[in-house]
This record gives C-alpha cells, sequence and structure tokens, in this order.
C-alpha cells in the first residue's frame, strides 16, 4: 500500500495572519488633532476671561462716575419729601411746628 505524501517541493505557507488594513490615522494625526483643539479651546477661554475681567472694570468705573450723581437724586428726592411733610402738617396742624428747640417741655 502506498501512502500519502506531501508533494514535491511541500505544501504552501499556512496564512495564519488576519490581512487587515490600518483603520484611522496615525497615532502623530490624532495627538496633533487633540492639541490643536486643546490650544483653540484655551484660547478662546482666556479671551473670554479677560473679556469679562474688561465687563467688570467697565461695570466699577461705571458705578463710580455715577455714584454721586444718584447720590444727589436721591438728596434731592429727601428734600422734595421733606418739603411735602412741612406743607402737610401745616395743613393738619394750622402752624408750623418745631420738633427740637421749643419752649415746651416734654418729660420723658
Amino acid at each position: 500500500m502506498v501512502q500519502d505524501l506531501p508533494p514535491t517541493g511541500g505544501y504552501e505557507p499556512v496564512q495564519y495572519k488576519r490581512n487587515l488594513p490600518a483603520r484611522g490615522f496615525r497615532p502623530g494625526y490624532y495627538l496633533f488633532g487633540v492639541f490643536a483643539i486643546m490650544t483653540y479651546g484655551w484660547y478662546k477661554y482666556i479671551k473670554g476671561v479677560r473679556e469679562l475681567n474688561e465687563l467688570g472694570r467697565e461695570k466699577m468705573w461705571s458705578r463710580i462716575y455715577l455714584t454721586p450723581l444718584l447720590q444727589a437724586e436721591e438728596d434731592r428726592d429727601q428734600v422734595r419729601r421733606h418739603w411735602a411733610d412741612q406743607d402737610r402738617e401745616q395743613e393738619l396742624l394750622g402752624k408750623k411746628t418745631k420738633v427740637y428747640h421749643s419752649d415746651r417741655y416734654v418729660s420723658a
């Protein structure tokens, strides 16, 4: 009986490795992309912080400049209310009364 033998020259090599194409870009491209995106993000963040600081500075100076005007307006309003109270008091009592330095003695 004749035994089965390998063909002359041997069998073809067995392909045991998978021949898959590389998916995506090389890692260096991904690192560059992440670096570029982070750099742009930090740029926008720092620009935004500077803008907020400038707006805060502008708000502070506007308050500093408006304080005397608002104080004067409040003073005028208080004077107007004081005169209105005096007129109402004179209308009710018929005469102007002094609260302090009056001749009337009031015990506590």
